[in-house]
């Protein structure tokens, strides 16, 4: 069997195969209210039809101005549980394990009002604003908020929750001395955000449902943090609770001297690294779409799982077609069988 539909458990989590659906933003909340609709009941469904084992839902906000746009996901009010709950069920009902990502946008927040961020430092381009620097107690609201958030998932019947710690969002925000200038706690100790929404979110989770977080390796902003830097930020969140680590990076702003690649693979090695130095799983992501390449991530034990962005895109059914290509056995859903 290729080891890319080998089994793979953790903690109470078991995957049918190492395949992740990345999580990607579908900017398709049409009333604007934070509720996932028709549209992503048909587009999560799909991919668990096809095969995926776990399926990360997109970045899911803890309130609205944590919102990338307005027509993002959220998790900030119980009324939301219901409707993330349709579309859990229905993926379970395919074989498919699948998570939901929370964060919050920070100072990329493009529709808030006032966004906000650990210091007054704009983001580049046009359509974002000025940030206000968060107060302390504003921290302590949005750790909290993290916290219902993950009660939340978990009341839906998510079967994992993803932190989003890269990408240049607020999490990321606060561990980069690029975005993260204060002169408190929070300044001193760039991990203590990241901790402290961990610790908060853990406490929420039952105890064998394991806590994933999503980083950034590397920046390329010149004067931004290298892969040293995040495997000590690591060795810190794991302590506080995190069982994988989804390994991205960049998203901090425009590259410098250092930029990122732009071929399949490139963001392997950065897994592979943080895997060695922690001896903790972890997902790697970035132009994985080619079957064979994918079979050789695993293979080598360059990371645990792998996960498909827009190739899955392009295909909801890229699990069975990677079967298909690799020669390994696979049970299609009983209504298309006969295509197979």
């Amino acid at each position: 069997m290729a080891h890319l539909f080998t089994p793979f458990s953790l903690k109470g989590l078991e995957l049918k195969n190492r395949i992740v659906m990345a999580p990607m933003c579908q900017y398709s909340v049409t009333a604007k209210d934070g509720k996932p609709n028709d549209w992503h009941y048909t587009h999560y469904t799909s991919r668990a039809v096809g095969g995926t084992g776990l399926i990360l839902m997109e970045m899911t906000n803890v309130e609205p101005d944590g919102r990338i746009t307005d027509f993002c996901l959220g998790l900030w009010s119980d009324d939301h549980i219901p409707a993330f709950q349709r579309i859990i069920e229905a993926c379970h009902h395919h074989d498919a394990k699948i998570g939901i990502q929370i964060a919050h946008a920070g100072r990329k927040a493009e529709d808030a009002a006032v966004p906000v961020a650990p210091s007054p430092i704009r983001f580049e381009g046009a359509r974002y604003k000025q940030p206000r620097e968060l107060s302390v107690d504003d921290i302590h609201r949005i750790v909290d908020a993290y916290g219902q958030a993950a009660r939340r998932a978990v009341a839906a019947g998510a079967d994992t929750v993803e932190l989003h710690g890269a990408h240049g969002y607020l999490i990321h925000q606060f561990q980069s001395r690029l975005t993260n200038q204060r002169t408190d706690v929070y300044g001193d100790d760039l991990s203590r955000f990241g901790v402290e929404v961990i610790q908060a979110v853990k406490s929420e989770l039952p105890s064998d449902m394991p806590l994933l977080m999503r980083v950034s390796a590397v920046e390329y902003a010149d004067g931004g943090y290298g892969i040293d830097h995040i495997i000590d930020l690591c060795r810190k969140y794991r302590a506080a609770g995190v069982d994988m680590f989804h390994v991205s990076s960049g998203g901090e702003g425009r590259p410098g001297a250092r930029r990122p690649g732009n071929f399949p693979g490139y963001q392997v090695p950065f897994a592979r690294a943080i895997r060695e130095a922690l001896q903790v799983p972890v997902i790697a992501v970035g132009m994985l779409e080619d079957y064979h390449l994918a079979e050789s991530v695993v293979a080598n034990q360059d990371a645990d799982l792998v996960a498909i962005a827009r190739g899955m895109l392009r295909d909801p059914y890229w699990a069975i077609h990677a079967a298909q290509a690799l020669g390994a056995e696979f049970t299609p859903p009983k209504q298309y069988a006969r295509a197979y």
